[in-house]
């Protein structure tokens, strides 16, 4: 400290990192990390410690794992079912059923919307009869266990917007993400790994991008940004310590460069760097810590085949499955998997059915995986995209072929465990499935339940920000409590 003391007027901050081991590596773990933001409020010290000093309702899950199918998967070729559409095939979709609704500019200019009926098969599975296409064979065998909701609905009608709306409850960036509120409002269970984790995999297809900003912070502090994990040697960039410096060196460092910024916090006061020093402890921690949890050799054999062969290949939406439930038995609070790809505006029965095959197995699994061992009831799970899919076709309609464009007006996703009914649907769409004509369920109510789920009012969990009070569902969203057991 002494030393500190006699250079300090000397040596600044940004020189002392540019010289130590941690150097450019640390300041890049620290951008992964999240070390960057404009908030204005004090952050947390502890990472285990949330805004919230008692929750506002009993809890019903401690956990999230959401399961984004980025693109918008076809309700009606999935779960939606439509025999109508069959009968129709190939007619004008009614003007009556449209009425005028907004249109992509994919399709606005097209002189004619005939009705694609699903080329798959549905049946009705378990005691609750949940209609489930055959391209989900394995999704079916759990229709007890799930609740869909078809009567979603968002205000978005393209990509960026519809996604960053269901991630932020905004469609213009810059606001939390889901994960970061929860982190923000209950902090940690466990002080080794971060609380807000993100996986991604990718389809066959050409799906469309995704952005970090999905998974980040917003106004709040850094410390509550999402990390990515990825697939490969180092899951998470920067973690391992540079050549030639060994645990006991980072921990010298740590400590120097904590009391570096101690100073800093006393002459700024600026809660960032309390955050700062936060994320570089956790990085620390992590050095064991993320090797455990992603550390596969112990698995037998019956789960790999439980989630499918693809589980034991990095990257995969099967591997990320399992390395969800490896999370939820360590206590992260979020996991966000994204799966991209299922944007089909044409040749969508090729494609589809290729988007089930990479994920219905593994969806499934986690499903029975997490029942099994006993953490279902406690755990959150939610599968869906940012809207659903027209019942038109988008081009060359054929007896084999078509695509659809995106549709906002209804679209279905489930969820499972964590407090919600099972073995139920809620919601109802017209014969069409183009407008809701029972139980709507906005966006806004989507976030509001989840919180709900979580012990949280969300009308409570606020962060002022330029002088206005901000919260996940902004100003709506109503508490679907029909779904809650």
């Amino acid at each position: 400290m002494d030393i500190l003391n006699e250079h300090y007027n000397q040596m600044n901050r940004r020189h002392f990192l540019s010289r130590m081991s941690l150097g450019l590596g640390g300041a890049a773990l620290g951008s992964l990390l999240g070390c960057s933001s404009n908030s204005t409020q004090e952050a947390a010290i502890d990472p285990m410690s949330g805004i919230l000093d008692q929750l506002h309702f009993a809890p019903k899950a401690k956990r999230v794992i959401y399961l984004f199918q980025s693109g918008g998967p076809s309700q009606m070729d999935l779960f939606d079912y439509k025999p109508l559409l069959r009968k129709m095939h190939g007619e004008e979709l009614p003007a009556s059923i449209r009425m005028g609704q907004r249109l992509t500019g994919m399709t606005a200019g097209q002189s004619s919307f005939p009705l694609a009926s699903s080329l798959f098969d549905f049946k009705q599975h378990g005691q609750s009869g949940a209609w489930v296409s055959d391209q989900m064979p394995y999704t079916a065998e759990i229709a007890d266990e799930l609740c869909f909701i078809k009567s979603m609905h968002t205000e978005a009608i393209n990509h960026d917007p519809a996604i960053t709306f269901f991630q932020t409850g905004s469609q213009q960036p810059g606001r939390p993400s889901m994960g970061s509120w929860l982190s923000y409002g209950l902090g940690s269970d466990n002080q080794n790994l971060p609380t807000f984790i993100v996986l991604l995999s990718r389809g066959a297809q050409r799906p469309q991008p995704i952005y970090s900003r999905l998974w980040g912070n917003g106004f709040l502090a850094s410390l509550h940004q999402g990390v990515q994990f990825r697939s490969g040697k180092d899951p998470v960039l920067f973690l391992n310590n540079p050549e030639g410096i060994n645990a006991n060196t980072r921990r010298q460092v740590l400590d120097y460069l904590a009391k570096l910024n101690d100073i800093r916090m006393q002459d700024f006061g600026d809660p960032e760097i309390e955050s700062r020093i936060a994320q570089y402890e956790m990085s620390y921690r992590m050095q064991t810590s993320v090797p455990d949890a992603l550390d596969l050799s112990n698995e037998p054999d019956s789960v790999f085949e439980m989630y499918g062969e693809d589980a034991r290949k990095p990257g995969t939406y099967a591997a990320n499955c399992l390395l969800a439930r490896r999370l939820a038995e360590r206590d992260v609070k979020f996991i966000q998997l994204y799966h991209l790809g299922w944007d089909q505006h044409e040749d969508l029965p090729r494609e589809l059915s290729s988007q089930c095959r990479d994920t219905d197995q593994a969806s499934a699994a986690l499903v029975k995986d997490l029942k099994q061992r006993g953490l279902l009831e406690d755990t959150l799970i939610v599968w869906g995209g940012e809207f659903g899919r027209t019942n038109y076709s988008q081009g060359r309609l054929t007896e084999t072929n078509y695509g659809r464009d995106h549709h906002p007006r209804c679209f279905t996703i489930w969820m499972a465990g964590g407090g919600v009914k099972k073995g139920m649907t809620y919601g109802e769409t017209d014969d069409f499935s183009y407008n809701i004509v029972k139980d709507p369920v906005h966006v806004h109510d989507f976030q509001a339940t989840m919180l709900h789920l979580m012990g949280i009012d969300h009308e409570k969990l606020t962060f002022k920000h330029q002088g206005r009070r901000y919260r996940l569902t902004d100003v709506s969203g109503k508490i679907v409590n029909k779904i809650i057991a």
